[in-house]
């Protein structure tokens, strides 16, 4: 399970570098100048990662439950995104992640959509705000 948690600690695969960055936490030495100390701090750790028997999955749908103690993260497919499904959703894949590792996930993927609505403007969550009027009720039209 340790193995999953780092794993969900790196950024998206798209965005993923070859080694991850991690805060040193080597402590300054007693009596060291604050300038020093401060440069110690900002120093970065390179992790290697070894991601050559990952398989990737698509989703679009996530439910989210948790304990005192941990968050799961069911991940699936739904292929009917409008109304209301008339199928059973099947979950493909499930994270079990403790809070600490929630909150830097929660920060990594925050920045991501940053990134991202900056470059290519905001992303509309609610589907029907995304459907352009008409276009659900209307079939393409062919021409000959």
């Amino acid at each position: 399970m340790a193995n999953k948690e780092e794993k969900a600690d790196a950024p998206a695969p798209e965005e993923k570098p070859a080694t991850e960055e991690k805060p040193a936490t080597d402590q300054p030495a007693a009596g060291q100048p604050a300038a020093e100390e401060k440069q110690q701090q900002q120093q970065r750790q390179q992790i290697q990662l070894d991601d050559t028997g990952i398989t990737a999955r698509y989703a679009n749908f996530c439910r989210v439950n948790g304990t005192p103690e941990e968050l799961i993260i069911d991940f699936g497919l739904n292929a009917q995104p409008f109304g209301a499904p008339t199928e059973t959703l099947r979950v493909n894949q499930r994270l079990v992640i403790n809070y600490y590792t929630a909150k830097r996930l929660l920060a990594a993927l925050s920045m991501s959509v940053q990134r991202h609505e900056a470059a290519f403007g905001v992303l509309e969550t609610d589907v029907q705000k995304r459907v352009l009027p008409g276009a659900m009720r209307q079939a393409p039209t062919q021409q000959s």
